[in-house]
């Protein structure tokens, strides 16, 4: 009797033992797979972040070409007004308010770029894989219970 008893218990550990097996192989299978899916969020979350940085940069880079015109129109305002004090300057005056205005809507867009592009970190793929650590921990503490 004792010997049947000490038999089903065995039979039942390594029942045990063979579902702890399968169980971790399969976690670390999902774990693996989880991990791979992060992996791609965050590139394709940081493709879409430097694609707006890289709009920015370009919309200052502009700003700053516009804002040199406009230096060089005032410049030349600044000589016609002394040379000839009537029409010629306010022409000149006119353009480089104009090229001035376009400097600052540039610069206004480039930052506003630059700014839905940072931080350049994966934020919705950090969020994600915390979620995942949360609910994988969790599922571990309840199945030691």
């Amino acid at each position: 009797m004792e010997r049947s008893a000490t038999a089903g218990t065995e039979t039942r550990e390594a029942l045990d033992e063979r579902s702890l097996a399968e169980l971790t192989k399969q976690l670390t299978e999902q774990t693996s797979a989880l991990a791979q899916k992060e992996v791609e969020l965050a590139k394709a979350e940081l493709a879409l972040k430097g694609k707006r940085i890289g709009i920015g940069v370009g919309a200052f880079g502009a700003a700053g070409l516009v804002a040199l015109y406009a230096v060089g129109a005032l410049v030349a305002t600044a000589i016609l007004a002394l040379a000839v004090v009537l029409d010629a300057w306010l022409a000149a005056l006119i353009v480089g308010l104009g090229l001035g205005a376009a400097a600052g809507v540039l610069a206004l867009t480039g930052k506003k770029k630059v700014e839905e592009g940072t931080p350049p970190a994966p934020e919705q793929a950090i969020e994600s894989t915390k979620t995942d650590v949360e609910y994988t921990k969790q599922r571990a503490k309840e199945g030691r219970q």
